[in-house]
Formats: C-alpha cells, sequence, structure tokens
C-alpha cells in the first residue's frame, strides 16, 4: 500500500476521508490540491504531511516559467507560506518545508532546472527517510513488549500516515510478525473515526486480530486488565517531554496511569520540537464544528448547539512511561533524554 508516491511530476495520493468503503487515488501536478488534500485531511499523519509538503514544493518548481531568480524565489516562498498554513500542529509539515527552504535559499543560478531536481531530490530523500525511520522505531518499540501481549492505540499511526510502515501501529505489526502480539484494541477517535476508519482498515489488511471500541470503553478494558500497554503516535514533542497527539490521547495516558499500564509514544526524531520547551507552547487546531456535529454528511446534533472540537491535546510527560524513535528509545526523565538526544543530532 502507497497513500502517497511521485509518478513523473505528479503526485498520486490515497484520498483518506472515502476509507473504508472505497479506496480512491487522485494524481496531480497542482500544489493547491496537495494543500488542499492535507487541510481537508485526505492526506493525514504527521511523517506523511511532512512528505506531502515536500513533494508540493516539488511540484510547485516544476510550474516554474521564469528564469530570473528573485522571481522564481519568490513565487516558491508563497508556495512553502500556502503549505505552512494547512496544519498549525504537525511539526513534521514544517521541518520538511524548512529542508526544501534551505534549497531554494541556497539556490543562486539561473538554471531553474537545477533547483527543481534538487527540490525533487530533497522530497525523495524525506521520503526514504521516514520509511527507515519507521523500520527502526518498530525495531525498538517491539521490545518493550511482552510476550502474549493485548495493545491499546488511538487514531491511526500505521502506514496511512507515514512514508513506511507506520510508528506506534508500525510497531504493532511488527510484534504481530515476531510473534509478541495477542490482540489489539482500537479506538474509534472521535469525531472523524480514524481508528474505525484507518486503523481497523490496516488491521483488517495486514490479517492482525483486532477488536474496535469506542473511545470510553478503554477504561473498562484496563480495569478488567485486558491491556497490557498502550501506544499512540505523536504530532508534535516538546523539549520535555510533553506530546501533542489526536484528542482523545491525554485521557488515555491518565486512565493508563492509574491502572498501571505502561503508556508508550512512538515517533520519529523529526516530531520533536527542539524550540519548543513545554507543551504549553504547541500550537492546537480546532477543526470545523461540522465534524462533532456531523457523521458522513448526516446531522447528529441540534441546531444551535455549540462546539468546541480541538483536533489535538498535549499529554504531560510525567504520564508517559517511554517515547520510541528512530534513534532509540527515550526514558524519563524525559527531558533529560531530548536534551541528550538534542547534542547528539
Amino acid at each position: 500500500m502507497k497513500p502517497l508516491e511521485w509518478i513523473n511530476g505528479n503526485v498520486r495520493f490515497l484520498d483518506q476521508t472515502k476509507l473504508p468503503l472505497e479506496e480512491a487515488y487522485i494524481q496531480t501536478d497542482d500544489v493547491a490540491v496537495i494543500a488542499e488534500a492535507i487541510r481537508r485531511l485526505a492526506i493525514r499523519g504527521a511523517p506523511l504531511i511532512g512528505i506531502a509538503a515536500a513533494y508540493g514544493v516539488a511540484l510547485a518548481s516544476l510550474q516554474v516559467k521564469q528564469n530570473e531568480v528573485n522571481e522564481v524565489r519568490s513565487y516558491l516562498n508563497s508556495t512553502l507560506d500556502i503549505l505552512a498554513s494547512t496544519r498549525p500542529t504537525a511539526v513534521n509539515l514544517f521541518w520538511a518545508l524548512e529542508r526544501q527552504r534551505r534549497i531554494l535559499d541556497a539556490w543562486q543560478t539561473n538554471f531553474v532546472a537545477e533547483l527543481q531536481m534538487r527540490l525533487i531530490d530533497e522530497a525523495f530523500f524525506i521520503h526514504q527517510e521516514d520509511f527507515n525511520m519507521c523500520e527502526r522505531i518498530c525495531s525498538f518499540g517491539v521490545e518493550l513488549l511482552p510476550k502474549s501481549c493485548s495493545i491499546l492505540t488511538h487514531c491511526n499511526a500505521g502506514a496511512l500516515a507515514t512514508g513506511g510502515r507506520g510508528t506506534a501501529l508500525g510497531v504493532i505489526t511488527k510484534a504481530w510478525e515476531d510473534g509478541k502480539l495477542r490482540h489489539v484494541y482500537i479506538d474509534e477517535t472521535r469525531p472523524l473515526l480514524q481508528g474505525a476508519r484507518l486503523t481497523a482498515w490496516e488491521m483488517k489488511k495486514e490479517n492482525i486480530p483486532a477488536t474496535l471500541i469506542v473511545d470510553s470503553t478503554a477504561a473498562v478494558l484496563m480495569k478488567e486488565r485486558k491491556i497490557d500497554a498502550v501506544i499512540v503516535g505523536a504530532d508534535r514533542i516538546a523539549m520535555n517531554g510533553d506530546v501533542a497527539n489526536k484528542v482523545g490521547t491525554y485521557a488515555l495516558a491518565v486512565l493508563a496511569k492509574y491502572h498501571g499500564i505502561p503508556f508508550y509514544v512512538a515517533a520519529p526524531v523529526s516530531t520533536i520540537d527542539f524550540r519548543m520547551k513545554t507543551g504549553k507552547e504547541i500550537p492546537i487546531e480546532e477543526r470545523d464544528g461540522r465534524e462533532v456535529h456531523e457523521i458522513f454528511g448526516k446531522r447528529i446534533s441540534p441546531e444551535g448547539i455549540a462546539v468546541y472540537s480541538p483536533a489535538f491535546d498535549v499529554t504531560p510527560n510525567d504520564l508517559i512511561t517511554a517515547i520510541v524513535t528512530d534513534q532509540g528509545i527515550l526514558h524519563p526523565p524525559l527531558s533529560d533524554a531530548l536534551k541528550n538526544l538534542r547534542s547528539q543530532s
């Protein structure tokens, strides 16, 4: 399964808003289509958003007609700004765009073809890097899990969200391959049902035994000792170890702490925001209220009722058992572990 790929000057992506009922692919050479796909969550998941944005800059460069350096730079800088405005929380987006911006800033010749090739190559590098990072995360993460374990996960942090097999869900698939996994419990993940629509779909594809639950059932399963560990992805990690992830993650971490269940976060180092001291600084995207008022276009709430719909919440570091990165496992105190990681980078 390839949720996103570069094909002869076009980007082809799986429209995730249509899953699991329809596997619909869109192929485009228009960066505006990519930007809108990110905004409406047709392309989603922090790592995949970064990959898509990198390809988007490359697409835009192929539309350049002029050779004058300042005009080209102005056009592509505006493209970078448009892509940066799509989703405020996932740091991988800004990480990937910064890498493309550095290439643009370093370009001094009048040869647009040279710039185009460099931007395309960098997008490929970012994509391949994420694939490799997923593999390393899975290898590290599976070592944390006990034999014959049952895992609870939230939202979707699998192949649909990354350039490889996934982060949190990648650890789960690796555990299944290694014979360590007995069962997966999947939070439906309201309001957009990424667990029910996407993670359940991926588990079916992998023939991994899984059970879908409504988000509020997690506490019951933990009380009944049916969960051995919780593992989730991340959209941004602050330097003290606070983690922003899909809304509902914080509640799971509180429940896991109360029930003495390990709570793991799996994410590449590119998800760490080395400039952000604590989770209080992380910008939290608030989504359109219609995503709560409606399910598949059908209204389920009365007219005139207000909605508060943050897309993410922040889990404090003291609720996190460990963070699994592509460069190893970070154990508490997470602030010290992150400082050491930064000094080695």
